[in-house]
């Protein structure tokens, strides 16, 4: 059925989920663009700015069970909004942390990037409960890939006015600058998200298409067989051998992400000599080719599940591939000028992006009840990354002088992603919850 003849309300919701996502990835990857000219500043080395770099990701680990839990047993909508006014606010403040003596910038950077960690952590569990109530499951992969396109589409957008800003302003104007787009955000969020049930403007039509097709329908709390025991939902979720390959799988797969997110811009300024105006354009070409290769991957998943292949090889095959794609990062140790770099780069992240269907198959396998739950369980795995990239990072490039040691370590990663999926993951298929 044709999506004029089903209606088009659930595009505008992606919609919003996507803007959201953009804002909050600017949010967390502020501190690479500001980072070359905040370590001449500060006077700090390579290892110090790896640990302000992973000091979202201490909180954004820690919180994700507990915020896929509140998606669980809270109104979704309500949750999602407290979160994107608390991590814009928290933004807004690092501009202010100028003012303070040296000593203590670093600490107070530190402290205000594990709130923002904190605040933001519901946001993908938000995202993959949000879609897998008004989409149903022949277009689910296009519609997160829509919304996880946004990490890619954010640094292509931000990337240059943040370089901007840097360079004109000063690095604290640009979290004033990124806290003032999250405050407007909130009052969209009001008015544009609903449950499939609750929303003003959806037809029968597209209702009855939505719940042909799996859709949820709800965001308020689902109801679970027998009495809610969270330890025994954990356990249960982390004795599936597909849901734990399909969570380490994210973390690996996320050294990537995390690598674009904190040290590439300054991988440019340092290692290639680039101005940080010049490295702040530059990322736009990864960004635009990881925004490429996620819708790319997301809509061939689809399609492959729209002609009668399994879900289980149109999961799979885009993720395969796009790893293989990725660990290609590796090959710019050995090449000399900027325009091979950036190719490969780009290259490199066209497959991270085709790759990027982890939320998918959260949709896909997760327990109806607690999707939330199972989300914020593997957006954990995935974020260690947030933790581990930037300071291992740091660590090979304070002790070997260059990003060469950096770039295989993270071109490994994708290539133990890849046996990861083809060897752990199993059959993909929901997974019934126990009484």
């Amino acid at each position: 059925m044709s999506a004029t003849r089903t209606g088009r309300v659930r595009f505008s919701i992606v919609a919003m989920l996507f803007m959201v996502t953009a804002v909050t990835f600017a949010d967390r990857s502020s501190m690479s663009i500001a980072g070359a000219a905040l370590q001449a500043d500060l006077g700090i080395d390579a290892l110090t700015l790896g640990y302000i770099f992973s000091a979202f990701g201490w909180a954004y680990v820690v919180a994700q069970i507990p915020g896929g839990w509140l998606f669980d047993r809270f109104d979704v909508k309500r949750v999602y909004g407290i979160a994107l006014l608390c991590w814009s606010a928290l933004t807004f403040a690092q501009g202010f942390v100028g003012f303070l003596p040296v000593a203590w910038t670093v600490a107070c950077l530190f402290l205000l990037r594990v709130a923002v960690g904190l605040a933001a952590a519901p946001c993908f569990p938000g995202n993959a409960r949000i879609i897998a109530a008004w989409f149903p499951s022949s277009e689910r992969a296009t519609a997160t890939a829509v919304s996880g396109s946004a990490q890619y589409c954010s640094t292509a957008l931000f990337a240059p006015l943040m370089g901007w800003v840097v360079q004109a302003f000063g690095w604290q104007q640009v979290f004033i600058v990124l806290g003032c787009f999250g405050f407007a955000l909130c009052f969209l969020w009001a008015r544009t998200i609903h449950s499939p049930r609750l929303h003003p403007r959806i037809g029968a039509a597209e209702f009855a298409h939505i719940e042909r097709g799996g859709g949820l329908l709800d965001l308020t709390p689902l109801p679970a067989t027998g009495k809610p025991q969270q330890r025994g939902h954990l356990w249960q979720l982390l004795s599936q051998r597909t849901l734990l390959g399909i969570y380490a799988g994210q973390y690996l797969s996320n050294a990537t992400t995390y690598f674009l997110l904190t040290w590439f811009p300054v991988y440019l300024v340092q290692e290639r000599g680039m101005t940080l105006m010049a490295a702040g354009f530059a990322t736009v070409v990864p960004a635009i080719s990881g925004f490429a290769g996620s819708l790319s991957g997301g809509m061939l998943s689809d399609r492959l599940v729209r002609h009668g292949h399994s879900l289980t090889l149109a999961r799979k095959l885009p993720i395969v591939t796009g790893m293989c794609l990725s660990a290609c990062i590796g090959l710019c140790v050995f090449v000399d000028s900027d325009a091979a770099v950036l190719a490969l780069m780009g290259l490199a992240f066209f497959g991270k992006g085709f790759g990027t269907l982890g939320w998918t198959l959260v949709a896909d396998t997760s327990p109806r009840q607690i999707v939330g739950l199972s989300g914020g369980l593997f957006n954990s795995f995935g974020n260690l990354a947030a933790i581990t990239t930037p300071i291992i990072v740091g660590y090979l490039v304070s002790r070997s002088g260059s990003f060469d040691l950096a770039l295989g370590f993270v071109a490994a990663n994708s290539l133990l992603a890849v046996l990861c999926y083809l060897l752990v993951v199993g059959r993909i298929q929901r997974i019934e919850l126990k009484d």
